[in-house]
């Protein structure tokens, strides 16, 4: 029997790609899942794909932008069943331009969603957390939160801000039995490049938003394996959170690019010791 079996679940962004993946991972695991996103037709879609499947999960339309409906939602879950175990903060858009075509529009949007909607996260369901002396939180952020790149800015801003914020909730929710975690995923089904049919209004251009491609990707070494089945995404979050994980990376086709970016870390350390290390200059 899974140790997860009678636990509770809550997954923003759950209607398609990985916290659909997660949420079917949940459920398998015999969790009481709730999955909530901006989308309605979304969610019922995902119900209808998961019961073909066997498997039940609740909904709600949630707009992580606001606080008051994430704080709502999170007193509804813990209300009707008595607790919350895994609160995962997935929801997340893209809405990328070369910097010299930034506006303040395209980040305000993608701070909003990508970066506020977990902090609300976490303002909603701490206290719930802190009250138990026991639960979870899993952040999505991405392998562009580990490595910059290109075209990409405003996407990988927020994602560098995913992983700090929750190194930070490390630290901080330990004392209080509070687990968090941060998913940063590779190249995994999604359909993120696609989230610009829910950007709002201001970023439309004569009603319209222009194409975005997806950014590219460094080619995969050989012999390196890509995880791009977000069912399977959803496993390793269980098995991490259970071997308490706290970066938790979907496939290794990053792992050499990875250990460059540290490298470039370790030579900034040596220049410092060099530098503090030489005599004064009088």
């Amino acid at each position: 029997m899974s140790a997860w079996r009678g636990q509770v679940a809550f997954v923003t962004g759950g209607a398609s790609g990985i916290g659909l993946g997660m949420a079917e991972a949940f459920a398998s695991a015999g969790m009481l899942v709730t999955i909530a996103d901006i989308e309605q037709p979304a969610l019922v879609a995902a119900v209808a794909q998961l019961a073909a499947k066997g498997l039940h999960v609740e909904t709600m339309v949630l707009d992580v932008r606001d606080l008051g409906a994430f704080q709502a939602a999170a007193e509804a879950l813990a209300s009707r069943h008595g607790r919350v175990d895994l609160v995962c903060n997935n929801a997340g858009v893209v809405f990328e331009r070369d910097a010299a075509d930034w506006t303040d529009a395209g980040w305000r949007w993608v701070l909003d969603v990508n970066l506020m909607g977990v902090v609300h996260g976490y303002q909603a369901f701490l206290p719930i957390l802190k009250r138990q002396g026991r639960g979870h939180f899993v952040n999505t952020a991405s392998v562009t939160g580990l490595l910059g790149r290109a075209h990409i800015g405003q996407y990988g801003a927020t994602k560098f801000a995913i992983v700090g914020l929750s190194q930070t909730m490390r630290e901080e929710l330990a004392p209080d039995g509070v687990g968090v975690h941060v998913l940063c995923p590779g190249k995994v089904m999604t359909n993120i490049m696609h989230a610009t049919r829910n950007a709002p209004p201001q970023l439309r251009s004569n009603g319209r938003l222009a194409t975005i491609a997806a950014p590219p990707l460094t080619p995969k070494p050989a012999g390196l394996r890509d995880v791009s089945d977000a069912f399977e995404v959803g496993r390793m979050v269980l098995a991490a959170v259970e071997e308490d994980v706290f970066y938790i990376l979907t496939d290794l086709t990053w792992a050499a690019e990875i250990a460059a970016e540290q490298a470039k870390l370790r030579d900034g350390l040596a220049w410092l010791e060099k530098r503090e290390a030489a005599p004064s200059r009088g």
